[in-house]
């Protein structure tokens, strides 16, 4: 297992007894990489024991409230509990307004540092082994869709390769597997593309954010692992989704099969759906490997 995704919340604009505001938390590494936070992710985030003071980058995709409005709550919360390592936050233009106004008014500053980046479309952030990119969908207001791309993982160890070149079992192979050249105690240096296959493409997720579909989020999701899709209408309500720039099952699974994606997962479900079916069979039509999000639902890597 190299990551984990937790669909923290699931809904769409509103809360409802099973379904918690739009949030989700990509674990890699030692990071903690969020997309959206509505209200009360924190409440969420100790459930599936996500810690406060964590390596932590957050990555808005649009100021609607559903989205954005459990962000002050969560600074709340890391400033009660303590953090002190800085929080990073990434989204479009006024979140760094609203969030200067939630800090000056509410919280009475903060203990630990906050750095706000507002970003638009073609924004690249770089971390410890991975990347994530951001470009605009459509959306009723401006809404960025989010690729985390792993990078190029090196490949299979030759066990019978190593042993013949004298690479004694232990230590030396942990390097030799990380990229690291080794040096024998005969003075011999074994270098890593010696004993390894060729690289391995490193995992791809695409979060959509609000939108309906739409080429930029199609060009993203272009051979992905996983691609999360908003899906707030079933297909007998596509005119409102298109009028109101959400998306509906087939519209999402259209995007995955032209992508070419491994598996689609759908959320941001309106309130009025109580049960998920109509929406899973509807996008299995043209898609079969979907998945419907549900609150605290786990994807392993």
């Amino acid at each position: 297992m190299r990551l984990t995704l937790t669909f923290l919340g699931t809904s769409a604009g509103v809360p409802s007894v099973e379904r918690s505001l739009p949030s989700l938390v990509l674990r890699f590494g030692k990071w903690v990489l969020m997309f959206d936070c509505g209200e009360g992710t924190q409440r969420q985030m100790m459930r599936v024991r996500v810690g406060f003071s964590k390596p932590m980058k957050i990555f808005i995709t649009h100021l609607h409230g559903d989205h954005v409005f459990g962000l002050p709550g969560l600074l709340q919360t890391m400033n009660l509990l303590g953090r002190e390592r800085k929080l990073e936050v990434y989204g479009p233009k006024g979140l760094k307004d609203f969030l200067n106004a939630a800090v000056d008014c509410s919280l009475a500053g903060l203990r630990f540092p906050l750095e706000v980046r507002e970003i638009s479309g073609g924004s690249v952030v770089r971390g410890e082994g991975f990347k994530v990119k951001a470009r605009l969908a459509m959306h009723s207001i401006p809404n960025l869709a989010y690729a985390f791309e792993e990078e190029e993982r090196p490949g299979k160890f030759r066990v019978e390769e190593a042993l013949r070149l004298g690479v004694p079992r232990g230590p030396l192979w942990h390097r030799l597997q990380h990229g690291k050249r080794v040096k024998l105690p005969n003075g011999r240096v074994v270098e890593p593309s010696q004993v390894l296959g060729p690289p391995q493409p490193g995992l791809k997720i695409v979060y959509s954010g609000d939108t309906k579909p739409c080429r930029a989020v199609l060009e993203m999701a272009r051979g992905a692992d996983l691609l999360i899709h908003e899906c707030t209408f079933d297909d007998s309500l596509m005119e409102r989704a298109e009028a109101e720039y959400h998306s509906t099952p087939s519209g999402a699974a259209s995007i995955a099969l032209k992508a070419g994606v491994k598996q689609l997962v759908l959320t941001h479900l309106s309130a009025r759906y109580k049960e998920e079916e109509i929406l899973l069979e509807q996008a299995r039509r043209l898609f079969p490997r979907t998945l419907v999000a549900r609150d605290l639902m786990k994807l392993e890597f």
